[in-house]
């Protein structure tokens, strides 16, 4: 990926700070877009700086202000001259049980992760286009398999897999797009999923894999870097990174 830029949506911490620095040793231009996360996203865009100058940026927006999305593109494209990949990794992620479900719940959890992605590739597209680039989203093997107590989130990342698909057609041939579907990777920052899911039934979550472990941000980092370096013929494709979860949920 050396001389292309890649922007990461939620990419200061966790699994989109793994796909930052993995895409970084690859050789790209990395636009680190956080929310709050300010200092940390600054730290990891110093490293990239220090280890090669002028190699990375950090941008904040709130992605629900669907006028920050088109805004994001255009700094990054202003500061590096180019924009050959998104990774739509942002997410909010908590519990919804049914009958408790409001507007504030659908804003935040289909606006992170089935919303801001939409809007976002949209106003990326001509960029990615003359670049002849891709995109990589990232959802959820729960979009497929629902997680019970979590209808909204499933429901927001199921649609984020559809127009994963969609935007696969609409975008070809210049564009390739497709998915990265975690499984049991790192434990959410959720305070209802630590109370419904205590030790015993994290043990057994991985335990259900066939691998019998669970796997690390960097699993999900080598699969984007994948996409993005090393599979010119794949495009509206899913790959679900569980340790083989899904083969017999």
């Amino acid at each position: 990926m050396i001389g292309k830029t890649v922007l990461i949506t939620g990419a200061a911490k966790r699994v989109g700070r793994s796909i930052a620095r993995e895409l970084h040793e690859a050789g790209a231009n990395v636009v680190v877009h956080y929310r709050a996360a300010a200092d940390t996203a600054r730290l990891l865009v110093g490293e990239m700086n220090a280890a090669r100058a002028g190699s990375a940026l950090c941008l904040q927006a709130d992605l629900l202000d669907r006028g920050a999305l088109s805004a994001l593109v255009e700094q990054a494209v202003a500061h590096f001259g180019r924009l050959d990949a998104l990774v739509n990794n942002a997410s909010s992620f908590f519990a919804t049980p049914l009958g408790a479900i409001d507007e504030a719940a659908w804003t935040d959890l289909v606006g992170s992760n089935f919303k801001a992605p939409l809007f976002l590739t949209q106003a990326a597209a001509p960029h990615l286009r003359q670049a002849r680039g891709a995109v990589v989203n990232i959802t959820d093997i729960h979009a497929e398999r629902p997680l019970a107590g979590y209808p909204l989130y499933c429901a927001a990342k199921a649609g984020l897999l559809g127009l994963t698909r969609a935007l696969a057609v609409e975008l070809a041939p210049e564009v390739r797009v497709n998915a990265v579907a975690p499984g049991p990777i790192l434990w959410p920052d959720d305070a209802a999923f630590d109370e419904a899911f205590d030790e015993a039934a994290r043990a057994r979550i991985v335990d259900h894999t066939l691998l019998k472990h669970a796997g690390s941000p960097q699993d999900i980092a080598r699969a984007v870097r994948f996409l993005f370096n090393d599979a010119p013929y794949v495009t509206g494709q899913v790959i679900n990174v569980d340790g083989g979860r899904t083969t017999h949920l």
